[in-house]
């Protein structure tokens, strides 16, 4: 004997002629819908036989606890440490994270946001880049979800947004090597088609200048996080370029590779002495997205904007939003830090 196909909240939508966050609207009784969709929607209800969810009845008498969370990319370290820091500080709160992912390019955002709202979440977190923000934004409001965005740039206005200052991490760590007497700094790493890159390295540049020192667009290179490319790619830069003492990697894959890259040629890595008479020393410094505890232990300089800490930031953002939807926006900024090894 066959089954019969259990009903889905996106049969009722088809069948009603509307989208799966109205059928929503009409199952919890919020938002702006007409009598008459209301009514078509219902109608469906009845045809199909459909049976609400235990999340969609429990919105009648208040929240269910449960936070939808939308990752970009979870296999990316910040957006994996990011998750990992809003999922332990909800959980503390007693309540429960509903993990999906969005696509690399945020292709399956608005989807996603859909199924979400489908099943009563109480609010929504966006972490990754996206284009759709406007749409999402407008869903929000339509279907009354709390939203928050979480994101490595700064790519968005007029939303709740957490997001590390890219361009004060650049300023920092490249002040830091300027301090330590390098004058030839370099870069490596990263993807000009990143905004993230686009802002570290405008800090980069803007404090060059801001010291007097030079600037060559050969000095910046664009690399893929591979450990192999980046210890190849320091390699070529320091060959044809033999003055510059220090190097500013995108991340830490990059720099483990340009860390390798210098055992390769010969060359000493460190701040101690930028040149001496002897050997060729060349200092490290690069971008961390994880606590401190968890760095490489090698002597080259971090700055740091831990994902973890962001993402209880989120979490306790996103509760906030929940408790009071109609309340003033939101942009937090968190700061970067600096930690130098020998």
């Amino acid at each position: 004997m066959a089954i019969a196909k259990k009903v889905t909240i996106n049969d009722v939508a088809l069948a009603a002629g509307v989208s799966v966050s109205t059928v929503s609207l009409v199952l919890s009784g919020k938002g702006r819908i007409s009598s008459a969709t209301g009514e078509r929607v219902y109608q469906a209800i009845d045809q199909l036989g459909f049976v609400r969810n235990r999340q969609a009845v429990s919105l009648r008498g208040g929240q269910t606890g449960v936070i939808g969370l939308i990752v970009g990319d979870l296999s990316s370290p910040f957006y994996a440490e990011l998750t990992a820091g809003m999922t332990a500080a909800l959980e503390s709160e007693g309540k429960m994270v509903f993990l999906t992912q969005g696509g690399k390019r945020g292709e399956q955002m608005l989807q996603r946001f859909e199924t979400l709202v489908s099943q009563g979440v109480d609010g929504v977190v966006i972490a990754g880049s996206v284009d759709q923000a406007a749409e999402l934004r407008a869903k929000a409001a339509e279907t009354e979800t709390p939203l928050v965005f979480a994101s490595r740039a700064s790519y968005l206005d007029e939303v709740d947004i957490i997001r590390p200052d890219n361009m004060q991490a650049a300023q920092l760590v490249t002040e830091h090597l300027i301090r330590r007497g390098h004058q030839r700094i370099a870069w490596l790493g990263g993807k000009s088609s990143s905004l993230t890159r686009a802002e570290r390295v405008g800090g980069y540049c803007s404090t060059l200048i801001k010291y007097g020192l030079p600037f060559h667009s050969e000095w910046v290179l664009e690399c893929e996080s591979s450990q192999k490319q980046a210890a190849e790619a320091i390699a070529g830069l320091l060959r044809h370029n033999p003055t510059i003492s220090a190097v500013l990697c995108y991340n830490s894959v990059i720099a483990m590779g340009a860390w390798f890259g210098l055992m390769r040629a010969g060359i000493q890595s460190g701040e101690d002495s930028v040149e001496s008479y002897y050997e060729q020393r060349v200092a490290l410094a690069a971008f961390a997205d994880v606590a401190e505890n968890a760095l490489d232990d090698l002597p080259l300089t971090w700055v740091t904007t831990p994902a973890r800490e962001m993402g209880q930031s989120v979490a306790e953002r996103i509760l906030q939003r929940i408790d009071n939807v109609q309340g003033s926006i939101r942009n937090l900024i968190m700061p970067p830090r600096l930690l130098a090894r020998k």
